[in-house]
């Protein structure tokens, strides 16, 4: 009996500006970017139409030196919204397929095939899937089809545009071998980094055993034998559809054991839960745009107020504050029962692309920038501390 399974991954080609293209068709014949602010030459690169790659801009390029490679180049400021309403659409549509799905960000999905593909060749399938969501929904992909998730991922970044690739084991070695190393899903450019420096520059070099002991000397032995796995395609098949669901919110409240007054004292529990909350926000890896408070007074009125950020943050000063200042304004001086912060309009911090650079950095508050300065000195002076004593730095 045939186990094995049929995974596709499916991953919106140049999401961010297939919507700005969606949303403004004559952007189709431009050369654009996706990045900055509306009427700003500052800032760095989101996303690149693939007219621009071919002029060899690029994401994380500064938008002043794409200007200087193309300097009639389009600059379209990022949408978030815009990005969320396509991401919603594209899920929409796989699930009408599967509901064996798992969303692995916000422009690409892993689909358990295995039991649509006894009625359907897979190519056939995935083709379908293909030439249906950019005639239906204007958004091309590309789809990657393997007995694993990691697999299929490697496939699916073999052709884009609209690429379709098939990658079984029995291809590992004549596929992924001659592969650069830093081309391996799940290395980063650190790791790849470390690793030519010591002549593992494809992942031929990475599988031989040759070289296993020098690897093991810059990674260690449970990431390398993950790797490994990985590579030859023994890593995992299964598509958990909430594995990495994505939380619409993030909240913590408590019901006091008696009602009280004291400003002081109502505080104290909103600090302890802001950091319960912000923890759990680092734990998802995400950062939020907005800041809500929530009160029940001992008549069982109950008020929610929230703020929203232009920079979304996951800096516990700057959630304090706000929700601070929140509980402050609107706190009627009278019994409260129960209190509660949350965060909502997530995204996760791989995501989220367009960084803190010139053309956003003014709307940093003076406050934020003391807070920074500060924070700044504060890790000097336990740097300096801990010289001063002889302890040895571990982590810098």
């Amino acid at each position: 009996m045939n186990n094995v399974k049929i995974i596709f991954h499916i991953d919106l080609n140049a999401f961010y500006a297939s919507c700005a293209m969606i949303k403004e068709p004559f952007l189709r014949d431009k050369i654009f970017v996706i990045g900055g602010k509306l009427g700003s030459t500052s800032g760095v690169i989101s996303t690149a139409s693939y007219k621009a790659r071919e002029l060899g801009i690029r994401s994380a390029m500064s938008i002043q030196e794409a200007l200087r490679i193309y300097p009639k180049l389009l600059i379209v400021p990022t949408d978030f919204a815009l990005y969320q309403k396509h991401s919603t659409i594209f899920f929409r549509f796989l699930k009408t397929y599967t509901n064996k799905l798992l969303v692995g960000s916000i422009d690409e999905a892993y689909l358990d095939v295995t039991e649509l593909a006894k009625d359907k060749h897979p190519l056939k399938l995935a083709k379908e899937i293909q030439d249906r969501l950019l005639s239906e929904h204007q958004l091309p992909v590309s789809i990657g089809i393997g007995p694993t998730l990691f697999l299929a991922k490697m496939a699916s970044d073999m052709k884009k545009p609209l690429g379709i690739t098939v990658l079984r084991k029995r291809d590992v070695e004549k596929v992924l071998y001659p592969m650069p190393i830093g081309k391996v899903y799940g290395i980063g450019t650190k790791t790849a980094s470390l690793l030519e420096e010591i002549n593992i520059h494809t992942v031929a070099d990475f599988v031989s055993k040759d070289n296993k002991d020098k690897i093991l000397e810059i990674m260690t032995i449970n990431s390398y034998d993950s790797f490994i796995d990985r590579i030859y395609g023994n890593s995992s098949d299964y598509v958990d559809p909430n594995l990495y669901a994505v939380p619409k919110s993030i909240s913590n409240e408590e019901t006091l054991s008696s009602n009280v007054s004291e400003v002081e004292i109502i505080q104290e529990h909103l600090t302890e839960l802001i950091k319960t909350t912000v923890d759990r926000l680092h734990n998802e890896e995400m950062v939020a745009r907005t800041i809500f408070i929530k009160l029940r007074y001992s008549n069982f009125r109950t008020i929610t107020r929230s703020k929203t950020i232009d920079i979304p943050t996951d800096d516990i000063f700057v959630i304090s504050e706000i929700a601070e200042q929140l509980f402050l304004t609107n706190f009627e001086n009278r019994p409260v029962r129960l209190i509660g912060i949350g965060l909502s309009q997530l995204i996760f911090k791989k995501d989220l692309k367009d960084e803190i650079n010139l053309f956003n950095y003014n709307k940093l508050t003076e406050r934020d920038l003391k807070i920074t300065s500060t924070i700044k000195e504060i890790n000097k002076l336990i740097k300096d501390e801990v010289i001063t004593l002889g302890v040895k730095k571990t982590h810098e």
